[in-house]
């Protein structure tokens, strides 16, 4: 357990899965893909191949529901040796445009904790994926009144966080970081020496997870839920 350091200035928050749900509309997303191509493949074996694709355009499409639907056209595609009807393309495109319209479902507590950290820190937003996209989140959560600072970045690598640190003019070590996933909230902040607090949520991309090994060696605090860390701060 780390302790939090008491030079905090800025708290970042993550958005998808720590501000609210995301991660769960993307696996209910590719169990309707797999169903819509599953005269061709099994479910395990289209949940593989997607993941594939995905990873393969993260480097062109970045993050975000819209390179999603690009990488489920394309192995849909593949899948089907390029047999795939324009019915079908279509319905694809439709489970994109059904997750951009989703309603914004905030995690419980999240807006108390809000209310109870404004005037003490600055609070930010760092969080990655598409621009529009996590804009329209925002605006629909009714949560942009919390913050001074939104930040969408392309990835959330050591060198994004120092890029960060430096626009806000802090020290790392005047900085703390709330998100749900180990391998972008949590790890990379450790590493500039920033504060950290994991508070895991039920659904994780496997992108996104890390070795046991990897999260064991890094000093951060695990919460259960978003509400405890009123008690650390």
């Amino acid at each position: 357990m780390n302790k939090i350091s008491k030079n905090i200035k800025v708290i970042a928050f993550d958005a998808d899965d720590t501000l609210w749900v995301n991660e769960t509309y993307f696996r209910e997303a590719e169990h309707e893909f797999a169903k819509l191509l599953a005269k061709y493949e099994t479910e395990n074996k289209i949940d593989q191949e997607l993941f594939r694709t995905e990873i393969k355009n993260l480097k062109c499409y970045g993050y975000g529901v819209k390179g999603f639907v690009l990488s489920m056209i394309e192995c849909a595609l593949e899948l089907s040796n390029y047999q795939i009807n324009q019915k079908t393309i279509e319905k694809i495109l439709n489970i994109g445009k059904e997750m951009l319209e989703k309603p914004i479902e905030l995690i419980d507590g999240i807006e108390e904790v809000l209310k109870e950290l404004q005037g003490k820190f600055k609070l930010i937003v760092a969080t990655k994926g598409d621009l529009l996209d996590q804009e329209r989140k925002l605006e629909k959560s009714n949560l942009s009144k919390y913050f001074h600072h939104i930040e969408v970045m392309s990835d959330k690598k050591e060198k994004d966080y120092q890029k960060l640190v430096q626009h806000l003019d802090i020290l790392p070590s005047e900085l703390l970081m709330i998100g749900n996933s180990l391998k972008s909230d949590i790890l990379p902040l450790i590493t500039i020496g920033a504060s950290a607090i994991h508070i895991p949520f039920h659904t994780t991309w496997i992108h996104e997870e890390v070795s046991e090994e990897s999260s064991s060696k890094s000093d951060y605090q695990t919460l259960l839920n978003i509400k405890e860390v009123l008690s650390l701060l």
